[in-house]
């Protein structure tokens, strides 16, 4: 059948907007955007809690579990300084109730935190009222004729942790050495809202190693974003954290030799199983990749 020069130039017409459109389609799977597309990482899981920067008003009042280091550690602060700021002696012992100050002043100032359950005090008016206690006499035990049997001591739930094995581990030039093997999935951001240390995949219960040697100043899971928490102070100036561990192998105040096991690698805190480990300088953040040795 022949075609009339109008239906022609239609036909025509019609294969050309056909063409173009699959040149367009094909155009757009073959050349790459002129603005890259954001790429959403989820496997490294959750990061841990950055470290807010250094705190320098207000008050903390110490809770049941705290340490100075880990308020420190917690505030942004050098122990000595926060130690110096406070008037606390060494061996830096603090209590439940006490007022940690991070200003200058001698005043109240807001309080930044409160123990969960003060103490109850008692007023004046509420004991006068009371009326007095009536004890009854001692009762007294006739002597026996058999001298009494000793028992052996009875142990308790919070019996010391066992000091981990030590293993023999490569050291940086500067004294460190990785405190676990895995990938490295997360690396240390100097940006305030950031990652603070390094986050090194494993397996549930991998070894945990202290990275040099020194002093375990705490052992806890009271900082939030941290979960199951380990601080060993080194020397004046640098301390080392290790968080996110299924168990704790050490406990505050116990020496610790580089290599030593002294946690299970875990997920407290986070939503994969994970080591966060950061080293501070005088409190502050440092890069641990500039002190590990080279892999």
């Amino acid at each position: 059948m022949s075609l009339t020069s109008g239906q022609q130039r239609k036909r025509l017409k019609g294969f050309g907007l056909g063409a173009a459109v699959f040149a367009a389609i094909l155009s757009g799977c073959t050349s790459s955007p002129s603005t890259p597309v954001p790429v959403v990482d989820r496997t490294h899981g959750g990061s841990s809690a950055p470290a807010r920067p250094q705190v320098t008003g207000g008050q903390y009042v110490v809770q049941r579990g705290d340490t100075l280091y880990s308020i420190a550690f917690r505030f942004g602060w050098d122990w000595k300084a926060l130690a110096m700021r406070n008037d606390i002696p060494a061996p830096y012992t603090i209590r439940p109730g006490q007022r940690i100050r991070f200003d200058q002043s001698q005043g109240s100032g807001p309080v930044i935190a409160q123990p969960s359950k003060p103490p109850v005090t008692s007023s004046p008016s509420q004991t006068a009222s009371r009326p007095p206690v009536q004890t009854s006499p001692p009762v007294v035990t006739p002597p026996q004729s058999k001298p009494p049997v000793s028992q052996p001591p009875t142990a308790t739930s919070t019996t010391p942790a066992t000091p981990g094995k030590v293993q023999q581990v490569p050291r940086s030039a500067q004294g460190w050495a990785w405190p676990s093997s895995g990938v490295l999935i997360g690396k240390f951001s100097s940006n305030g809202s950031l990652n603070k240390g390094i986050d090194i995949a494993g397996e549930l219960g991998q070894p945990v190693l202290a990275a040099a040697d020194g002093s375990v100043v705490y052992a806890g899971s009271g900082l939030r974003g941290y979960g199951e928490l380990v601080i060993i102070k080194h020397s004046d100036a640098y301390v080392s954290a290790y968080g996110h561990n299924r168990r704790l192998l050490v406990r505050e105040g116990q020496q610790v030799k580089v290599g030593q096991h002294i946690a299970e690698m875990g997920s407290t805190g986070t939503d994969r199983v994970k080591l966060h480990f950061e080293i501070r300088r005088q409190g502050k953040p440092v890069d641990p990749l500039q002190y590990l040795p080279r892999r």
